[in-house]
């Protein structure tokens, strides 16, 4: 007999290059800047760092598996589209978003303007109140790809909460 465990914790992580000609969407919000990120999908690296933390958390592959980038219906999608697909993977398994915490690592532009509404908008695309979402930007202190501001990283760590007991009856 297999019991479920009643918490589980996720940890993800992205990059991706900055590149004129795109737009720059961080956790679904778009930030006015003069360089996007670089990806097949919209390239939202905080979703995607997201998502990762959300499919790890219950050991699924992570989001390269479910949205190929070899995929033509998978180029600029929405990467709130692959964060509910996250979250849907959980909620069939019993599992819904505890809490968030998440770090966004760039030289410019400055993020701290966008913090709250970026926190508004992971809250509607999760469902759970902005207040168990942490989000922080930080820089790179000048130092790597990071500091010499060639891309965006993200790091998301997330716990995952079970809402129904399921017993599994392992064969002899």
């Amino acid at each position: 007999m297999t019991l479920e465990l009643p918490i589980r914790i996720g940890h993800g992580y992205d990059l991706h290059l900055l590149k004129k000609g795109r737009n720059l969407i961080l956790g679904g919000v778009e930030i006015p800047f003069k360089l996007g990120l670089m990806g097949h999908s919209d390239a939202d690296c905080l979703s995607h760092a997201l998502a990762d933390a959300i499919l790890g958390a219950m050991s699924l592959p992570d989001i390269g598996y479910y949205f190929p980038d070899t995929e033509k219906e998978n180029k600029d999608i929405d990467s709130k589209i692959i964060l509910k697909k996250a979250i849907q993977e959980a909620g069939i398994r019993g599992y819904q978003i505890g809490n968030i915490d998440l770090t966004i690592v760039a030289e410019e532009p400055k993020l701290s303007p966008y913090v709250e509404k970026i926190k508004i908008s992971l809250s509607q695309t999760t469902s759970i109140q902005k207040n168990r979402i942490g989000l922080k930007a930080t820089t790179n202190e000048k130092i790597g790809a990071i500091g010499r501001k060639e891309g965006i990283a993200a790091f998301a760590v997330c716990t995952l909460v079970l809402q129904k007991i399921k017993l599994q009856f392992d064969p002899l």
